[in-house]
Parts: structure tokens; C-alpha cells; sequence
């Protein structure tokens, strides 16, 4: 699409082929509250509005699954209060975003282990899954209290006993059954990674899922990250990834 300058449209995504997952790690919203002298909860506020636009985004660009890094469980290590505003916002993005998210016919399933917090907070994220559950648009997994190391460990361990139960020969294992195992079983692996923030690291994020995607980093806090800084990151992919045009002749 064009502009009247003979410039694409930022906002919008041209042809070509797409990422059939996407990662993210909304990082960056406690600096980007500490940059403007608030609050860091107002940081994490402004996060939930990004990931409105950037789910909204995947959707009309017809993204098939989108998976976004909300509540670590690294984060208990926060302070208390940090932790209490965190889990009301949890609540609070179930409750609000539910019509949104329904009238784009977005499905949504929570990754980790989100039954380990507040009643409310689950309640709240159960109600949101069963109420989308029909959908069959963009698929946006929340990964919710989530450690990729443990997300392991209870895979070996599961996988462990259906050994000793005989229930799983040891000569059958491969990474199909492996994969079968984890949180994201029948999702296909990401194909692109995106990290705003300026970090460069993983922080145990899907560590398995992850090992064939392409990754794409920026300094834009996630607070920031709107569709246009989407469009560039599946442009960088794309560009990594696509073949160029006189090799296929």
C-alpha cells in the first residue's frame, strides 16, 4: 500500500510471508515509567495498552499465533507491592480486554503455572480462556507465572514416569514427544522472537521452543512498541528469511 508521497504505509504490512508464531517479551515498562518519573506500575499500565495494538496488529495482518511473555517467575523476587498492583493488572486485563478480544475472534490460553496465584488472578484468566474458547482467529498464548527451566523440569518429569509405567519406550523418545510434553504441545515453535527494551537475553523464556527462531531486538521499551515498530520487525524477518528475488531465477 502507498502513501500519496509514493512511501509505504509504517502501519501497514505488504505482501510476503508471514511469521506462523510470534514470541515476545514485553520488556522495558519499568524503565519506561522510570524514564517519565512515574510510577513504575503506570509503566506496566501503558504495557497492556501496547499489547492491545500489537494483538490487534497480529490479528489483521492474519498472524496465526501470537505468544507474549506477561508474568515471570522471576518477578516474585519483586517488591511485595510491585507484586500486588502486578496481579491486579492481571486481573484487570482479563476482565477489560475480554470483549476486545472476543469481537476479533482471538483465542486465548495461559502457559505456566498460573493456577499457583491468587484466586482472583486465576478466576480471572480461566474466565477469559473459556470465553474464548470458540474462537478461531489469532491464538494469543499468555505465558502467565512461567519459567522455561520449569516448564522442563516437569517435562522430564512426566516423561520420566510414562517411561517407568511403561506406558513410553525410551528408544521412542524424539523431539515430537518431547515437544508433546511441554506447555506449548500441538503449537508449532515460534518462527520470530521479538525482545523491545534493549536487553539481549532470554530470561528463560521458552528455551526449547526457541531454538530455530529468528530473533529481533530494539531499544523501544515495550510501552512504546506499536504497530508500526511490528511491521519492522516481521520486515526484518522476512528479510532474513525469504530468498532473495534472482536466486529463485
Amino acid at each position: 500500500m502507498k502513501t500519496t508521497t509514493g512511501l509505504r504505509d509504517a502501519t501497514v504490512l505488504g505482501p510476503g510471508r508471514l511469521p506462523r508464531h510470534v514470541a515476545i517479551i514485553m520488556d522495558g515498562n519499568r524503565r519506561w515509567a522510570k524514564t517519565r518519573r512515574l510510577p513504575a506500575i503506570e509503566g506496566h499500565r501503558r504495557g497492556i495498552v501496547a499489547l492491545r495494538g500489537i494483538t490487534r496488529a497480529a490479528s489483521d495482518f492474519g498472524i496465526p499465533m501470537l505468544t507474549v511473555y506477561g508474568f515471570s517467575t522471576e518477578n516474585w523476587k519483586r517488591d511485595s507491592t510491585e507484586i500486588s498492583l502486578l496481579l491486579d493488572l492481571c486481573v484487570y486485563f482479563a476482565r477489560t480486554e475480554l470483549a476486545e478480544l472476543h469481537r476479533n475472534n482471538v483465542k486465548v490460553r495461559v502457559i505456566g503455572q498460573y493456577h499457583a496465584l491468587p484466586r482472583a488472578s486465576r478466576d480471572s484468566l480461566d474466565h477469559l480462556m473459556e470465553r474464548t474458547a470458540g474462537n478461531t482467529g489469532l491464538a494469543l498464548n499468555l505465558a502467565v507465572n512461567y519459567s522455561a527451566r520449569t516448564e522442563l523440569r516437569v517435562a522430564i518429569a512426566a516423561l520420566a514416569s510414562d517411561v517407568r509405567a511403561g506406558i513410553l519406550a525410551p528408544d521412542a523418545i524424539d523431539e515430537s514427544v518431547v515437544a508433546s510434553y511441554l506447555y506449548t504441545a500441538a503449537m508449532p515453535d515460534p518462527d520470530l522472537l521479538i525482545r523491545p527494551g534493549g536487553e539481549s537475553r532470554l530470561s528463560n523464556f521458552m528455551l526449547y521452543q526457541l531454538a530455530e527462531a529468528e530473533l529481533y531486538l530494539t531499544d523501544t521499551f515495550w510501552p512504546d512498541f506499536d504497530r508500526a515498530a511490528f511491521v519492522r520487525a516481521i520486515d526484518a524477518f522476512r528479510e532474513r528469511t525469504e530468498p532473495a528475488a534472482d536466486a529463485a531465477s
